[in-house]
């Protein structure tokens, strides 16, 4: 009997570079299919650039690309060639401090790849052994050390299979209409992936969807009906499927899908959603627009149930987001929310206003009553800025006697002179003894959100600023900024103060 012998490393690389050629995808145009997968992976992972790469014998050429310009980079320095010769996943956290790749040309220079994670995507061999050979990769990348959980790699496992079956159902598509025989078995195989990718889905959490513009017409994957908790029998109006939303949520939809269909941006959001059994959920939906012949034709995207991720994160948040003393927002959190409610509020130009509060006295509390007597001070006025009928806006610790409120409350943005006048007046305390009494007030300045704003750091210097403009002219009042009107509760008239 004779004995199998494995093929030598060189002739499995001859019968891969035969294969990938055999596939003929090398240098085709670019095709939508595989661009939203580079799109979803690049969205989901946070990284700058994704990549479908096919590693020729000389080169890397994508197939696929966001975030980055070239078409192609010589094989050597590729750091997919390596994923492939290895014929496994490769993820460097830091390529700098990675001997393999520290003096890679593409390391030490454009693109400073710093971050790289790549699973290899196979193909059957032509050689008919039924050996699945490396073709290239289904890569992420970015310009900053990172590492990568277990779901992060298994979302990038999933992409990987489809970009497999992408490639194999291209591959059957390309040979259909051949002999009746060939076509049957064609179609089962395409069958088969199909089951694949819609098991991907299931497994990943993910659906897919398309509106077709002209007649508002929808299409659904399986596992976008299953996250909705909805029959694959029924079709939804667009009305229908906006009713999934919270009501305060719709608005902020509508101005993001508008603008994708009149500039061609892709959208991103993260909302609550309602099932049809009234389960609450928390999904990510990302879209972009589908062209023909030039025109808006279509919007297409994915649907991602993130949930349990959400969870996981608020309570990871009411940890490590919550001032310690205090109980209020703590400076990280507030930060991330300032960033969150800017963003939505320039796609609808909702109003957003920014209060500084710096409390007046502070260390000489300290100093004379002692550290335990500033501490519950700070807590008595905490409790102040946190009370229900400021519900609607976040009030924070930024540190020492420092506070800020970002107010989104449209009762309380329509007065925001009334506002300030009222916190003047309950910020107010008085630390005593038998012996010694200190009058304790505080000082704020506010802004408003304008197009000069561009991040939560400038929102608040601005506020500081009209801060520091009210103590200079007096301590225990307050300034807008733009408005030299200074809001002083000890004044003859108060109610003046605020016409």
């Amino acid at each position: 009997m004779k004995r199998y012998k494995e093929p030598s490393d060189e002739a499995l690389e001859t019968q891969r570079l035969a294969t990938l050629k055999a596939l003929h995808l090398l240098d085709t145009a670019p095709e939508q299919e595989f661009d939203t997968v580079v799109t979803t992976a690049k969205r989901l992972l946070g990284c700058k650039i994704a990549l479908i790469s096919l590693v020729d014998d000389k080169r890397q050429w994508f197939k696929a690309k966001r975030g980055l310009e070239v078409d192609e980079t010589p094989r050597a320095l590729a750091f997919c060639a390596r994923a492939v010769e290895a014929d496994e996943a490769l993820i460097v956290g830091d390529a700098t401090k990675d001997s393999r790749f520290a003096d890679n040309p593409l390391v030490t220079g454009e693109p400073y790849i710093r971050f790289y994670a790549g699973i290899p995507i196979r193909a059957a061999s032509i050689a008919g052994s039924g050996r699945f050979l490396p073709m290239g990769t289904l890569c992420v990348i970015d310009d900053t050390p990172r590492d990568l959980n277990e779901a992060d790699i298994g979302i990038l496992k999933d992409l990987a299979k489809l970009v497999e079956s992408l490639m194999e159902a291209r591959k059957i598509a390309a040979s259909v209409g051949q002999v009746a025989e060939e076509s049957r078995v064609a179609l089962e195989t395409l069958s088969r992936y199909q089951r694949q990718f819609r098991q991907a889905e299931r497994m990943a959490n993910l659906g897919s969807w398309r509106l077709t513009l002209a007649d508002q017409k929808t299409e659904w994957s399986d596992q976008t009906y299953a996250i909705h908790g909805a029959s694959p029998d029924e079709i939804f109006s667009v009305a229908n499927a906006m009713a999934f939303y919270p009501r305060d949520a719709r608005q902020m939809i509508s101005v993001a899908v508008e603008k994708t269909i009149s500039t061609g941006e892709p959208f991103d959001f993260e909302s609550d959603l309602v099932t049809v059994q009234g389960e609450k959920r928390r999904v990510r939906s990302m879209g972009e627009l589908e062209l023909k012949d030039g025109l808006p034709f279509a919007l297409i995207g994915v649907f991602h149930d993130i949930t349990d991720r959400h969870l996981a994160e608020e309570r990871l948040r009411q940890v490590a987001f919550t001032d310690e003393l205090t109980g209020l927002a703590s400076r990280a959190l507030f930060h991330c929310e300032v960033e969150r409610q800017m963003s939505e509020a320039k796609i609808t130009a909702a109003p957003l206003a920014m209060i500084c509060i710096d409390l007046d006295r502070f260390k000489p509390v300290n100093d004379r009553f002692g550290h335990a007597a500033g501490d519950r001070l700070l807590r008595v006025m905490a409790s102040k800025l946190n009370e229900p009928h400021r519900y609607g806006s976040l009030a924070a610790r930024l540190g020492g006697d420092e506070f800020a409120i970002l107010v989104s409350n449209p009762r309380q943005l329509a007065d925001l002179r009334g506002l300030l006048s009222e916190l003047l007046l309950d910020l107010r305390h008085t630390v005593d003894d038998s012996a010694r009494k200190i009058e304790v007030t505080a000082t704020i300045g506010a802004c408003w959100l304008d197009d000069e704003i561009h991040d939560h750091a400038a929102f608040l210097k601005k506020a500081d600023a009209a801060l520091y403009e009210a103590k200079r002219r007096k301590r225990g009042t307050a300034i807008i900024a733009g408005d030299s009107r200074l809001i002083d509760p000890s004044g003859p008239d108060l109610r003046l103060i605020h016409s």
